[in-house]
């Protein structure tokens, strides 16, 4: 069995355990039995949204944890095990917002986090194990298309940051490396709609070349289908997140202007520099993902999106902490892996 599994079940654990205990800040012990929450009676008010969100959450990591099991495990046992660990993690998380002001530990989450690595591990139990065998499904897709061994599989990993990266609401498209936010650094630029059109339709266009040259120096290959699939699967996203997490919602929000020249330039370059040898599509998947990261944080806000629409809160308020932290350290993950790629699997930068 592909270790890709296990890399995508210790991926998606750190994220939930990050999403729960943001903003990790205020740290402090009440007094109380760390327990007692276990044995609290059912809250007077639920909303069903946050039981949603609370099942949804946990159902990716219980997929994968059965193909991340020992094959020799049966199918019963697999589902028990991982809904078991599953649950343990959700019990840790838990018992560690204990210590937050700002979280509140539940019985009622812990349930709910605990059905949704069930319903996750019966799915992984009756098609991820065929999706991860080595030689069909996804492993023999990836094994003729990605490059071979921990730096394909890390790679695919990346992919799925990015499209986690995407459900950012109130950034522009294919937009990351904003570290602004997170360092709580003011707008160097003040807005002006000529030149805000102008950068935004620069930073998109340097987005989609960065992604979709990223995705071909993973590639054994020059394949144009799943460049396009995962550009789609990001404007995909990022229409979701308009939809979702904004009031009022509307999926074609990021449809503007700039992002409208963005991805016409973008798609032009890409299509051109997929034809250069992949020594200099690698050199410019570096360049596009900085030059990206640096029009991020130079940009000024859209005040169309701050003045008219309004964010979710609850527990999206803390999903939305999680992406943003994914979007703004991506670009430079991202731009250490192309460098590990080029110095490490040299012989993958030979065009094929």
């Amino acid at each position: 069995m592909s270790p890709l599994p296990k890399y995508l079940a210790a991926c998606c654990a750190l994220l939930i355990a990050w999403a729960c205990l943001y903003p990790f800040s205020g740290w402090h012990y009440s007094g109380l039995p760390l327990f007692d929450y276990l044995f609290a009676p059912w809250p007077k008010y639920v909303r069903a949204e946050d039981l949603a969100v609370n099942v949804l959450g946990y159902m990716p990591l219980g997929f994968v944890l059965v193909p991340a099991l020992p094959r020799r495990l049966s199918a019963v046992a697999a589902i028990v095990l991982a809904t078991l660990l599953g649950t343990l993690l959700s019990l840790s998380v838990e018992t560690t917002q204990n210590f937050l002001p700002s979280r509140i530990s539940s019985n009622v989450d812990l349930g709910c986090n605990a059905l949704g690595a069930l319903i996750g591990a019966v799915a992984g139990a009756l098609c991820g194990r065929r999706l991860f065998e080595r030689g069909g499904g996804l492993l023999g897709w990836r094994a003729a298309t990605v490059v071979p061994g921990r730096t394909g599989d890390l790679g695919l990993v990346l992919l799925a940051l990015w499209l986690l990266a995407q459900f950012m609401p109130d950034t522009s498209l294919f937009g990351a490396g904003d570290l602004r936010r997170l360092l709580g650094l003011p707008t160097p630029m003040s807005f002006q709609p000529r030149p805000f059109i102008a950068l935004e339709a620069a930073m998109v266009a340097c987005g989609l070349l960065a992604i979709g040259l990223f995705a071909r120096c993973m590639m054994q290959r020059t394949r144009a289908w799943p460049i396009l699939l995962i550009l789609v699967m990001g404007i995909a996203a990022k229409a979701g997140a308009s939809s979702i997490f904004y009031v009022p919602g509307d999926p074609m929000l990021w449809l503007t202007p700039g992002t409208r020249n963005g991805i016409l330039i973008g798609t032009v370059l890409l299509v051109l520099t997929l034809w250069l040898p992949r020594v200099h599509q690698h050199a410019i998947a570096g360049m596009a993902l900085l030059g990206a990261a640096t029009l991020a944080n130079l940009i000024p806000e859209n005040p169309y999106l701050t003045g008219t629409q309004r964010l979710i809160t609850g527990n999206f308020e803390n999903f939305h902490g999680l992406v943003r932290v994914v979007s703004g350290a991506w670009p430079f993950v991202a731009l250490a892996y192309l460098s590990a790629l080029g110095l490490w699997r040299g012989e993958h930068l030979h065009e094929g």
